[in-house]
C-alpha cells in the first residue's frame, strides 16, 4: 500500500514537471491510453490534451502548476488521488500583462495496469482565485458584469482565459456544490469497481 501510494504520487508529481518543462514524451507516460482531462479550457482525451498544450506551450502560453498536500485512497488495483495545487496563469488582460492565481485541487482516477499506474480521468477542482497587475503600480479594470458570469472558484481564470480566445466550461467543480458532490460519489464508484471513472465533464 505505501509503494502503491509513493507511486502514485511520482505520477503527479510528474505531471505537473513535465507539462510545465514541455517534457511531452515523458508527459505522455502519466496517462493510461484511455485517459480524460477536464480544465476550464480544455476537456477531452489525454493524448488531445497534451498536443493543444504542446501548441500552446510552443507559442508562449503560460500557465504553470505548484502541488501541496497529497492524499490517496487505493483499493486494490485502483485509486483516487486529491492535491492541493495552484493555477498560474500569466497573459494580457485589456492591454494590461496580468498574473491570476487559482487554488483548489487535482481530483484524479488512476488505476494499476500492467505494473504501471497511471491516470484515468483528471478532475481539478477549483476553490478560489485571484488577479494581480505584473506591474505593481498598475490597476486591473474588470468587467465585473463579465466576471459574474462564471464560476466563483474560477471567476477570474475563465475572465482572463475568455479574454485571450479560450472558450471556457461552466460549471465546473468548485469547493461546494452538486457538481463536487457527483464527483466525490463517482470516486467512490471508481474505487468500489465502477464500469468507468465517472462521468467527466
Amino acid at each position: 500500500m505505501v509503494e502503491d501510494k509513493l507511486a502514485i504520487r511520482e505520477v503527479i508529481e510528474n505531471w505537473a514537471l513535465w507539462r510545465d518543462a514541455g517534457d511531452w514524451e515523458r508527459f505522455a507516460t502519466v496517462w493510461h491510453e484511455d485517459g480524460w482531462m477536464t480544465a476550464t479550457w480544455f476537456q477531452g482525451p489525454a493524448r488531445q490534451f497534451i498536443e493543444v498544450s504542446r501548441a500552446g506551450f510552443e507559442r508562449g502560453v503560460s500557465i504553470l502548476h505548484f502541488l501541496g498536500g497529497f492524499t490517496c485512497d487505493v483499493a486494490g488495483s485502483r485509486a483516487i488521488a486529491q492535491t492541493k495545487m495552484t493555477i498560474n496563469q500569466r497573459a494580457m488582460v485589456d492591454g494590461l500583462e496580468v498574473d491570476v492565481v487559482c487554488t483548489g485541487r487535482f481530483y484524479d482516477f488512476l488505476e494499476k495496469r500492467d505494473n504501471r499506474w497511471a491516470i484515468v480521468r483528471r478532475q481539478p477542482i477549483y476553490e478560489k482565485d485571484r488577479m494581480d497587475p505584473v506591474e505593481p503600480s498598475r490597476r486591473v479594470m474588470l468587467d465585473v458584469t463579465v466576471l459574474a458570469k462564471f464560476p466563483e472558484g474560477y471567476r477570474h481564470l475563465a475572465y482572463l482565459q475568455s479574454k485571450n480566445g479560450f472558450t471556457v466550461k461552466g460549471n465546473l467543480p468548485g469547493l461546494r456544490g452538486p457538481a463536487v458532490e457527483t464527483l466525490y460519489a463517482e470516486g467512490r464508484a471508481w474505487l468500489a469497481g465502477s464500469a468507468t471513472a465517472g462521468t467527466p465533464l
